[in-house]
């Protein structure tokens, strides 16, 4: 079983992850993405389903023109994990500047 955050990791997230909120409702972040037009969204999407195979943990998501709509959290420990602040972690990285 994967461990959920403890009150510690669950604190230090506004500084880990600033453009990352917790979902209301949820143990879960999300984060909302605007690019340039379809292409660059679906561009970005790409890149992120290879991140996530790697990691072997898979996003909920949706798309609707340039924008793009991500939502963490990790099934197998009924909340957030540690996978969840290392994939959005490498979801950021992907983005200019």
């Amino acid at each position: 079983m994967i461990a959920k955050l403890d009150a510690a990791a669950r604190a230090a997230l506004p500084a880990e992850l600033p453009e990352w909120h917790l979902v209301e409702g949820r143990d879960a972040i999300a984060r909302s993405f605007r690019f340039a037009d379809f292409s660059a969204a679906w561009g970005f999407m790409s890149r992120v389903a290879l991140l996530a195979e790697r990691q072997d943990h898979h996003p909920e998501w949706s798309n609707v023109w340039n924008r793009v709509e991500i939502t963490l959290s990790t099934h197998d420990a009924g909340g957030l994990s540690a996978r969840d602040l290392r994939l959005a972690k490498s979801i950021d990285a992907l983005l200019p500047g």
